[in-house]
């Protein structure tokens, strides 16, 4: 299963998970409380510069984060449709800071680190009887599956592209659906032989 973790070190790579996850809690929740496009342009600029900042450790999401420029144009096209022209740059300013915030964090900080934040922050629920450990593997494994979205997104779209030099499109998810439906059964067939219930 890909990852979009990479090992080429970069200044985010030094702070810990923890303090990682909740910056990036913090200040996703700051993005949706303001509405001036101005101060979304402002953020998106820092997001940029937090971008370029880390360097080759981007290559492997560069694709990812094309898409999301893409899906976030298509998101500001439908609001000038509209005529909503200041919800069209504040979603789309919006949308685009919130995912560099994410890949970023995702591409400097391992999964076994994200696992044992998330068992951290979780262990008060024990004593209410929940484990833990199971629900941080959960939470993990979902967002180990966004990942493997995207990385299977990006060889379909290379694949058809190779075979027709077209861009793939909305013709990819029907085999992306089965690709992921399999790769669920594989990680489900893991657990259930590794368990053993």
């Amino acid at each position: 299963m890909g990852s979009l973790y990479s090992d080429i070190p970069t200044w985010l790579h030094r702070i810990a998970a923890g303090r990682k996850l909740l910056a990036l809690a913090v200040l996703g929740a700051l993005l949706f409380i303001t509405q001036s496009p101005i101060v979304l342009a402002l953020a998106a600029c820092a997001c940029a510069a937090l971008w370029f900042s880390l360097g080759q450790a981007t290559t492997g999401a560069r694709r990812l984060l094309v898409s999301v420029l893409i899906a976030a144009l298509l998101v500001a096209a439908f609001h000038v449709v509209m005529g909503n022209y200041r919800i069209a740059a504040a979603s789309t300013l919006r949308l685009v800071s919130a995912s560099v915030l994410g890949v970023a964090f995702t591409i400097t900080t391992r999964p076994a680190d994200i696992v044992d934040v998330l068992e951290g922050l979780l262990t008060p629920l024990s004593r209410f009887g929940l484990h833990p450990e199971r629900l941080a593997l959960q939470i993990a494994l979902m967002l180990r599956f966004t990942e493997h979205f995207f990385t299977q997104w990006q060889k379909l779209a290379d694949a058809y592209r190779l075979r027709t030099g077209k861009p793939g499109g909305l013709r990819l998810i029907a085999p992306l659906a089965i690709h992921m439906l399999l790769a669920t059964r594989r990680v489900a067939d893991a657990l259930w032989a590794r368990l053993g219930h």
